[in-house]
């Protein structure tokens, strides 16, 4: 299975359990892996036949910026199923950095992720 690997997608969110997180927001970076064929893609030189990054990209951040949730395991399905639900792929990779969590000890970061496959 081929793959689009996209790294970094930032923007800030309002999720947490958390008063303050909700009320001031925090960034999210989220990273996605599309498993998908690229035979058709290669034969043709035509983005109809490939996922587009960009606007998978654009999907992303519109989870990130949206409804506010509790998890960020909860946004990370969310996020692999509407994936799955506008592009045509076998599978997905989602995972959710919150670099920012509200820990008391140091850290560096906190990540989820989640594989989801169309049925």
């Amino acid at each position: 299975m081929d793959r689009i690997t996209l790294t970094g997608v930032t923007a800030v969110g309002y999720h947490g359990v958390f008063d303050f997180e909700r009320r001031d927001g925090q960034p999210f970076v989220v990273d996605a892996v599309l498993h998908t064929d690229f035979t058709k893609a290669a034969e043709t030189d035509d983005l109809q036949y490939t996922a587009h990054y960009g606007e998978v990209a654009e999907l992303i951040t519109k989870h990130i910026e949206g409804e506010p949730l509790n998890l960020i395991e909860a946004l990370a399905v969310r996020i692999a199923e509407g994936i799955l639900a506008n592009y045509g792929v076998a599978a997905v990779d989602v995972t959710i950095h919150k670099p920012k969590a509200p820990i008391e000890v140091p850290f560096g970061d906190v990540t989820v992720s989640v594989h989801r496959e169309r049925s």
